[in-house]
């Protein structure tokens, strides 16, 4: 069969977690909650870093984009799961698939860029401060982002074109809650190496690289300190972003490098489901809560409310 011109399967079918009613409900009601934690958390940085004069530095700018990338990757998975949890027709099209994991993907990439780059803004400020206006300038921050969100859009083109020329001559039931690569990897009726090939690169180059590169970027930060003090305050911050970084990355690192061969479903659920609920949940958290220029502006917020509420 020729896999660019035959394909037998027009949709796929999501295979369910469970049968059992209640327990569909219970996993209904958790992922809703979760998702509408990172929606409203999000939501919330990008109206305060636009409203607020002190958050209008570049690391609020990357945090910025953070969130609109949070809020659109996860937005392409998860209310299509919360339906089929619900629904007796967990069916997807062909080509809904395909534009699942396209942006699915493209957003991901573009997000493992940017957290590179929220690292390295944090290394300049924190080693170079008398130059950082001038290295992290509006021209330069603009730059890095467009540069992030460009190789999202056009890294993955190649993986998702590759994956859907193959030929699925059934069956079509994807054991995942949504169209990933390795599911869907092992459902191909021909040889899939060049494809495994292809991830790999993709995860090495995209994934692992910028992991390396913010654990370096810390490392670094920290090391620079001139007291014990300092380096035990500026651990204690990075700490905490390390702790994320390294659950989102390291989900992705064991979910794409896997061979077909070697694929779990439950494996691949469980990582699934780090990398996209429970890190966006926790992103707004680690890096907007934990800093003053935030919880100042929230608890101006919340004075205001308390004086309009008296009125």
């Amino acid at each position: 069969m020729d896999g660019r011109n035959q394909s037998s399967v027009s949709q796929f079918i999501f295979e369910p977690l469970t049968d059992v009613h209640s327990i569909k409900i219970i996993l209904f009601l958790l992922v809703l909650t979760l998702y509408l934690m990172i929606l409203m958390g999000n939501t919330f940085i990008i109206i305060a870093t636009l409203t607020n004069s002190a958050l209008h530095s570049p690391m609020y700018f990357f945090l910025r984009n953070l969130s609109v990338l949070e809020i659109g990757y996860t937005s392409t998975i998860i209310p299509k799961w919360l339906s089929n949890l619900l629904s007796e027709d967990m069916s997807i099209s062909f080509i809904g698939c395909a534009t699942q994991m396209y942006f699915f993907g493209s957003l991901g990439i573009a997000e493992c860029c940017l957290l590179a780059a929220m690292a390295y803004d944090r290394y300049v400020a924190i080693c170079h401060p008398l130059h950082y206006t001038v290295i992290m300038n509006k021209t330069i921050c603009l730059k890095i982002s467009v540069a992030c969100w460009l190789t999202g859009v056009l890294v993955v083109l190649v993986p998702v074109t590759f994956i859907f020329t193959l030929p699925f001559c059934g069956p079509n039931r994807i054991n995942h809650f949504f169209c990933d690569l390795p599911p869907l990897l092992s459902l191909a009726c021909s040889d899939t190496f060049k494809n495994e090939i292809i991830m790999f690169t993709v995860t090495v180059v995209f994934i692992m690289l910028p992991f390396m590169l913010i654990l370096i970027s810390y490392t670094h930060t920290i090391m620079k300190m001139s007291s014990a003090t300092s380096r035990s305050k500026a651990f204690s911050t990075c700490s905490s972003h390390i702790t994320v970084v390294t659950l989102f990355y390291g989900a992705g690192v064991l979910a794409y490098l896997r061979p077909k061969s070697d694929y779990s479903v439950e494996t691949g659920r469980v990582l699934s489901f780090f990398y996209t609920v429970v890190c966006p949940m926790m992103n707004p958290l680690i890096y907007s809560l934990r800093n003053k220029e935030v919880k100042d502006y929230l608890k101006r917020l919340m004075v205001r409310k308390n004086i309009f509420s008296r009125l």
